[in-house]
């Protein structure tokens, strides 16, 4: 899951880049309003955690313009304004969730999941297919009743292929949901996250169509 996180504050973001890549999750971190704009307008996210205070464009700025261009990635802000006429105006302006500073990550985390399965029409955290089950919440992976280890980068493409599933996603598709913008895969490292899965989960999971992508079958 990749998830654009925008926050000037160079401490906090370090720490949320820092945290939520532990929890597994892929997070490109921008410091303000108007390169998180851009970076909306070019690419694409499973999430935006977003700052209100940001220098250039302010946070409801960057959230009005979002909206306003029909993007509908979930966004979470996360800011020290805790009025509740703030919080009122970021709702009615389109965000997903609103956080008060200072944050527990796991609660972070808690509700960036839960807001991304809704995003999916989903309402219980796992995903299942046959006897695979994923715990989404506990990041545990099981087999028929048995726990299988997975890197995070496995954990992560198997996550975006399961809720994906009966759909074809293309190698940009999936490298961008597994890596962000620092991050410099080899040109095979896919194809070698693939086959780990594949062989730890079963050579029939995963479907290759030649110059199109991969898929897991309904």
């Amino acid at each position: 899951m990749r998830i654009l996180l925008v926050e000037d504050d160079p401490e906090l973001g370090d720490g949320l880049t820092i945290g939520l890549r532990q929890s597994g999750f892929a997070v490109d971190w921008l410091r303000d309003g108007h390169s998180a704009d851009q970076a909306l307008q070019s690419e694409s996210f499973d999430l935006v955690v977003l700052d209100l205070g940001l220098p250039r464009l302010s946070g409801m700025d960057v959230l009005n313009r979002a909206r306003s261009r029909g993007v509908t990635v979930p966004i979470l802000i996360l800011t020290a304004r805790d009025a509740t006429g703030d919080k009122v105006s970021g709702l009615d302006a389109g965000a997903d969730d609103y956080l008060v500073k200072p944050i527990d990550l796991d609660e972070l985390s808690a509700r960036i999941r839960a807001l991304t399965r809704r995003s999916a029409g989903r309402a219980a955290p796992m995903l299942t297919h046959g006897d695979l089950a994923v715990d989404l919440a506990a990041h545990r992976v099981t087999l028929a009743g048995q726990e299988v280890e997975l890197s995070s980068r496995e954990y992560s493409l198997l996550q975006m292929l399961l809720e994906n599933a009966g759909r074809v996603l293309t190698r940009t598709q999936l490298e961008q949901s597994v890596y962000g913008w620092r991050d410099e895969p080899d040109s095979n490292a896919l194809e070698v996250h693939i086959h780990h899965l594949r062989k730890k989960l079963g050579s029939d999971l995963i479907r290759t169509l030649r110059g199109v992508g991969y898929t897991i079958p309904k």
